[in-house]
Order: C-alpha cells, then structure tokens, then sequence
C-alpha cells in the first residue's frame, strides 16, 4: 500500500479494531453472575480509570456540550447492558446497531455532512446482512429487553453524531460519561450479589479492553471519518459477536448468520477500500474556542 494510502486507512482500522473490542461483550455479560447495576457500574468506572491514565486530554473540565454528550454515551452503555440481561445477547447487539440509520437519518440535520452516494449505496447491504442475523436469532417474548436494545441504537447514534461533532473533546466525554454511568449506578450496583474471582476477571476485561481501548479506538478512528461511514464499519461487532458466543458461551450461529455475517464482512472490506482509495473526510471543524 502507498504511503498516501496510509494515513486513511489507519482511522479506518481504528474503528475496526472498536468493533472487534466491542464485540466481546456479549460472551463476557452473559458468563458472568453480576446483575446489570454491578456490570454497568463497575465497567463504566474501570472504564473511566483507563482513560484517565492514558489520555491526560480525557481530564479537560467538561462544558454542556460536552456533557450532552457524555449523557448520550452513557445512557448507550448502561442500556446495552441492561437489554443484554433483559433479552439474548444476538437481540441486544443486533438492535443496538439500527444506529447507522439515525446517523443516515440526522447527520445532514446536525452535522452538515451529506453521505456519498457511496455510503447510500452501503447502507441496505449492510441492513441486508443485518436482517438475516435476525431470520436465526431475534428471538420473540422479550419485548422489554427489545426497547431497551433499540433505545441504546438511539444512544448510540447520537453518541455518534456528537464525538463526530466535538473531534477534540472525545476522550473527555468519554470519561466523563463513564463516571455518568458509574457513580448514577453506584447506589444499587452495591447491594447486588458478592462477585467470583471469574467475575471480577470479567469485569475488569470489560471495563479495560471492551469498553475502554475500545471507545479510545472508536474516537480516535471518528475523527477522520465521516458519521454514516463510521456507524457501518462497526458492524463489524454483530459479526463477532456470535464467534465470541460460540467460542465462550456455546452459542452456536445459525445457516443464515453466517451468510449475513459474509454479507457485512464483504460489506466492511469495501468501504475500507473505497475510503482510503477516496479523498478521505476533513476531520471536524474545530472552533477558535476549541483550539484555546
């Protein structure tokens, strides 16, 4: 690959790298005893702990914007968590990630960014691939846990929309959303059941690599790349999710999730190609405010 190549595609593997991270959160959920308050809680704040070590800009002193999001991020994380207990982890992944439509939907709205014809082009294969996940594994008789799925694809998206929005502040909303999720948590994560060592195990991989390298890959990667494209690269997540299931938890994947799971890994693979190949998104434009 050229040289000139390579400054496009290393955003690009940053939010396929998030995916990956994000994609073991599933098997992680469903094998450990912790109710929903423990594990939003305690990954959220472990989360918050990674990033301030590791990112001195995540310590900036919030201001509304950046708390509005930090909200949007957090209600997406704690809702994840919670539809995971409340529905299948196939249900809660698959539902969560409707996001790249309200990202299609509001991006020209709040954003100013147009999607190319390409990313049109994208979007029903990739929905494409998505609905046959669903022909195996939406499962019925969850309804609860189903809205609170597609709540946190709301999340999600906004999430999305407002890192895209605030390039330079994402770290810091990225923290203080966590400490959001944590200590909104705290008060009935600690009356929960006493965790096992594998329990703590499992909560400090979600709350280090799952939740907290994987959100600094994701805003990383958002810089660079626009909001519709973005929200497609990391579908990439529903994919994985089912390996990390049956390689963990025993959940095998259906016939036609493994076709639609080909269908967003072909899908993934041209975007990634027709971005770096194309002339790249401007990063966000930051004000005078910003740069100070």
């Amino acid at each position: 690959m050229s040289r000139r190549h390579r400054p496009m595609l290393r955003p690009r593997l940053y939010l396929l790298g998030a995916a990956a991270l994000w994609s073991t959160a599933g098997a992680a959920i469903k094998l450990s005893h912790l109710d929903a308050f423990q594990l939003s809680s305690g990954r959220s704040l472990i989360a918050a702990g990674v990033l301030f070590l590791i990112f001195p800009e995540s310590r900036r002193r919030p201001n509304l914007r950046m708390l509005a999001v930090a909200a949007a991020y957090a209600a997406t994380v704690v809702l994840f968590i919670f539809a995971n207990k409340l529905t299948t982890s196939a249900n809660a992944i698959f539902l969560q990630d409707t996001a790249p439509l309200y990202v299609l939907l509001l991006s020209p709205l709040l954003l100013r960014e147009r999607p190319s014809r390409g990313e049109l082009a994208a979007v029903p294969i990739f929905l494409l691939g998505l609905s046959l996940f669903f022909l195996d594994q939406l499962s019925p008789g969850q309804f609860q846990g189903n809205l609170v799925a597609l709540g946190s694809g709301v999340a999600f998206a906004l999430t999305i929309l407002g890192m895209r929005a605030a390039s330079t502040e994402g770290s810091a909303i990225l923290f203080w959303g966590n400490l959001i999720a944590g200590f909104g948590l705290l008060t009935p994560a600690l009356s929960g059941p006493s965790p096992t060592l594998m329990d703590a195990g499992l909560l400090a991989f979600l709350g280090i690599f799952q939740l907290g390298l994987g959100y600094a890959f994701f805003q990383r990667g958002l810089r660079d790349v626009p909001a519709v494209e973005a929200s497609l690269l990391v579908l990439l997540e529903p994919v994985l999710n089912p390996v990390w299931a049956f390689v963990f938890a025993g959940e095998q994947p259906g016939p036609w999730a493994l076709v639609g799971g080909s269908i967003i890994l072909l899908a993934t693979a041209w975007r990634t190609v027709v971005g770096v190949r194309g002339t790249g998104a401007a990063p966000a434009k930051v004000s005078a405010q910003e740069k100070a």
